[in-house]
């Protein structure tokens, strides 16, 4: 009998939709507080799941979804950061 493979799922903290691990971005938050977007997933830190969507990120910021995540205020230009970021991030695939 083969065995088959699970793919992890999380869940997007914008739509709130069940996706693959690898179709999502992580945002961390590392050791030190300092919030980033994660490319690799390999960061160390608390992890939190977003689409590879400028439109999520919004929504999730607009629910302060990454906030209860992290438990921690997170500044205005962090998510200004990481929508410019995810914005050249998308351009370049």
């Amino acid at each position: 009998m083969q065995k088959v493979k699970k793919i992890p799922q999380r869940q997007c903290v914008g739509c709130r939709e069940m996706k693959d691990k690898k179709s999502l971005l992580r945002v961390v938050k590392s050791p030190e507080g300092v919030v980033s977007l994660d490319f690799v997933g390999k960061k160390p830190g608390r992890g939190a799941y977003v689409c590879h969507d400028v439109e999520c990120l919004k929504k999730a910021r607009k629910s302060r979804a990454l906030e209860r995540a992290f438990s921690t205020a997170i500044p205005p230009e962090v998510y200004d950061a990481m929508e410019a970021e995810l914005e050249g991030h998308n351009e370049q695939e």
